[in-house]
C-alpha cells in the first residue's frame, strides 16, 4: 500500500466514524412505527494484536485502518469477534465510541513462538468478545469456561443477553473452537473438539429451556454444512423443543477462499431466532485488496 493510499483509507475509516448509527423504529409509508432488524454478525480478526508488528499476523497502522473501514462499513448491530488480544487491540479496528467492547476474562498468556512465516514473532493471546453498538442494553451472564476443558489456552465463551430498544431480549453466546478437526473425526485436535461438543450442548438445552431465543456465533472451526457432519447432528437434535437449530449459511458457498467449500464460521440460531432471522451476508475483500484477515466477515438480520 502507498503512502497516499494509507492516508486515504485512515481518512475513511475517520469519515465512518463520525456517523453513529442507532437501532431506533422508523415510520413506514402508511404511518406504521417499525424497527430495522437486528444485524449480527462475526469476525475471526486473525492475531490480532494490540501493537504494530506484534503478534502471529504482524500488522502496520494502515492495515489497522483499513480493517476498521470493514468494521465501519459493515454497520453491525452486534459483532462476536475471535483472536483479539486485549481490549486495546479489538478498539484498533472495532471504534470504542460506537460500540462497547466485552472479552472473556480468561487471563491467556503468548506462549512459544509463531513459526511458518514469521518464526520470530511470540504467539499471543487469542480470545473472544464482543462489540456491542451502543444503545443496545445488554446483560453480561459468567463466561463458559467448560469450554476450556482445562487448558488455559483453550478459549472461553462469552455470553450476553442483549435488549436493543423495539425488539424482543436475544441471548448470544460467542465461542472459537478448537482449531484442527474441520470434519471427520480423525484429525489429532478431534479428541478435543469432541470434548467442547458436549459443554456446549449442555449450554443449549439449557438455554433453550429459557424466556429468551438465543444465537452461537463464531469460529466453530467446523464444516456444520456439510451432510452428516456428527457435531452438527449431535447439537441440532430438537431436544428440548427450541433446540431445533438453524444455520444462517445453510446453502452458501463461501468465497473469502476458493480453497474452501463450506464455513467454518457459522451464525445458528434456535427455533424461535430461526423463524425471524434473514439475510445471510459474507462481507468478502475487493479484488486485489490484500486479505486483512484469514476470516471474512459473516452476518445476518435478526426481527421481531
Amino acid at each position: 500500500m502507498t503512502i497516499r493510499s494509507a492516508l486515504i483509507a485512515a481518512s475513511l475509516a475517520v469519515l465512518a466514524s463520525c456517523t453513529v448509527p442507532q437501532v431506533a423504529p422508523h415510520e413506514s409509508a402508511d404511518g406504521a412505527v417499525a424497527t430495522r432488524p437486528l444485524k449480527i454478525a462475526s469476525w475471526n480478526l486473525e492475531f490480532l494484536a494490540e501493537k504494530d508488528g506484534a503478534g502471529c499476523e504482524p500488522r502496520t497502522d494502515a492495515d489497522y485502518a483499513a480493517m476498521r473501514q470493514i468494521v465501519d462499513t459493515l454497520d453491525a448491530d452486534v459483532i462476536a469477534f475471535q483472536e483479539a488480544e486485549n481490549e486495546a487491540a479489538a478498539a484498533r479496528v472495532i471504534d470504542p465510541r460506537r460500540y462497547t467492547i466485552v472479552m472473556e476474562k480468561r487471563p491467556g498468556a503468548a506462549s512459544g513462538s509463531c513459526g511458518g512465516k514469521h518464526p520470530e514473532q511470540q504467539f499471543i493471546r487469542q480470545a473472544v468478545g464482543f462489540a456491542i453498538r451502543k444503545g443496545i442494553a445488554f446483560d453480561r451472564n459468567p463466561d463458559v469456561t467448560a469450554l476450556q476443558l482445562g487448558n488455559p489456552q483453550l478459549r472461553s465463551g462469552v455470553d450476553v443477553r442483549v435488549r436493543a430498544p423495539g425488539h424482543k431480549p436475544t441471548r448470544l453466546l460467542a465461542v472459537h473452537l478448537k482449531s484442527g478437526c474441520f470434519q471427520g473425526d480423525r484429525a489429532q485436535a478431534c479428541g478435543v473438539l469432541q470434548q467442547q461438543v458436549p459443554v456446549l450442548e449442555d449450554w443449549i438445552d439449557r438455554a433453550a429451556v429459557g424466556s429468551d431465543r438465543f444465537i452461537v456465533l463464531g469460529d466453530w472451526n467446523r464444516r456444520l454444512a456439510e451432510a452428516g457432519d456428527a457435531v452438527w447432528t449431535e447439537l441440532d437434535d430438537g431436544n428440548p423443543a427450541n433446540a431445533d437449530l438453524r444455520l444462517a449459511d445453510e446453502g452458501v458457498t463461501p468465497r473469502c477462499d476458493p480453497r474452501y467449500r463450506s464455513f467454518i464460521d457459522h451464525i445458528v440460531f434456535d427455533r424461535r431466532a430461526a423463524g425471524q432471522a434473514s439475510g445471510f451476508v459474507e462481507t468478502t475483500y475487493a479484488p486485489g485488496q490484500k486479505h486483512l484477515s484469514d476470516h471474512c466477515p459473516v452476518s445476518a438480520l435478526l426481527s421481531g
